[in-house]
C-alpha cells in the first residue's frame, strides 16, 4: 500500500462509520490531529484503504486484487479488518494473531473513588510533559495516539492522579477522540493499583467527554481481567465484541512466488 493524504471528511464515513464505539474512532481521531496515517492500494479511487495510529490499523474495502506485498507497510501493527480480508492477511505476513476484544460504554453511574489528602486529580498540564516521561517505557503507549508525553500533556484530554512532589501515579486520557464517543485509556504505576487512583482519573475524565457532548468508550482484550474490573466500576457495560489481529513482518517475495 501507499502513503496518501487524508481524505475529505466527507468521505471518511464512505470508509468508516462515523459516531460508533471502537475501532470506527480511530480514522476520525487521525483526522481531528493529524497524529497517524493513511494508506490505500493506489493514489485514486482506491478500492482499499487503511488509517494507522499508535500501532492500531484499520483496514477497509476489498481484497480482491492484492498482492501480499501491498500489505507490507502495515507489519507490526494490530489490524481490525472484516474476515474477507483474512487470506490477503495471513499471505502477506509470517504472523497472525487473533486478540478478542471488547467494546464497553458508559451507561452507569461510577463507583465512588476515595483518593489520599496527599494525592490531586487534576488536568494534565504542558508543564507535566517531564513526570510523563518519568513514568517509563512501560507507559510509553498510553501518549502514543498524541504523539508522545508533551502532545498528550498539552491535548486537554488526560487527568492524572498527582502527589505533592509532582509525580504522576495515575493517568486517564481520551486515546482516540471520535465524533461521537472518546475512547478512554487509563495507567497506573504498580505499586499504587488497587488504591482507586486509576477510577477516579476515569471517573473525572468521563465527565469531561460528557460534557464535550461525547460518551466515553471503553477498548480491551477480553483476557484483560483488570481492565475490564475497572471498566465495569466505572460504570462501562460491555455493547459488542470483535477481533483485531497482531500482525509480524512482511512474508519475504521469494517466498511468496514459489
Amino acid at each position: 500500500m501507499i502513503e496518501i493524504s487524508p481524505p475529505d471528511a466527507r468521505a471518511l464515513t464512505h470508509w468508516f462509520p462515523s459516531g460508533a464505539p471502537g475501532p470506527a474512532a480511530i480514522g476520525e481521531h487521525v483526522l481531528a490531529t493529524g497524529i497517524g496515517r493513511w494508506w490505500a492500494d493506489r493514489p485514486a479511487q482506491p478500492r482499499t484503504v487503511a488509517v494507522s495510529c499508535a500501532g492500531h490499523v484499520v483496514l477497509r474495502g476489498t481484497p480482491e486484487d492484492l498482492r501480499p506485498g501491498f500489505l507490507a507497510p502495515l507489519a507490526g501493527n494490530r489490524i481490525e479488518a472484516p474476515a474477507r480480508f483474512l487470506p490477503a492477511l495471513g499471505s502477506a505476513f509470517g504472523r497472525l494473531t487473533p486478540w478478542e476484544r471488547m467494546v464497553w460504554t458508559l451507561q452507569a453511574p461510577p463507583q465512588r473513588a476515595t483518593v489520599p489528602h496527599t494525592v490531586t486529580v487534576r488536568h494534565l498540564e504542558p508543564a507535566d510533559t517531564d513526570a510523563l516521561h518519568a513514568l517509563g517505557p512501560d507507559a510509553a503507549w498510553l501518549s502514543a495516539s498524541w504523539g508522545g508525553p508533551l502532545g498528550l500533556a498539552a491535548c486537554g484530554h488526560a487527568w492524572a492522579a498527582v502527589d505533592r512532589t509532582g509525580h504522576i501515579l495515575a493517568v486517564a486520557c481520551t486515546y482516540f477522540r471520535g465524533t461521537g464517543y472518546e475512547d478512554v485509556a487509563v495507567y497506573t504505576v504498580p505499586d499504587r493499583r488497587r488504591h482507586h487512583l486509576g477510577l477516579a482519573c476515569v471517573t473525572a475524565l468521563c465527565a469531561d467527554i460528557a460534557a464535550r457532548g461525547r460518551t466515553p468508550s471503553w477498548n480491551c482484550s477480553l483476557h484483560n481481567r483488570a481492565s475490564r474490573l475497572l471498566a465495569w466500576h466505572a460504570g462501562f457495560r460491555l455493547v459488542r465484541e470483535y477481533v483485531h489481529y497482531a500482525v509480524g513482518s512482511p512474508v519475504r517475495q521469494t517466498r511468496l512466488s514459489i
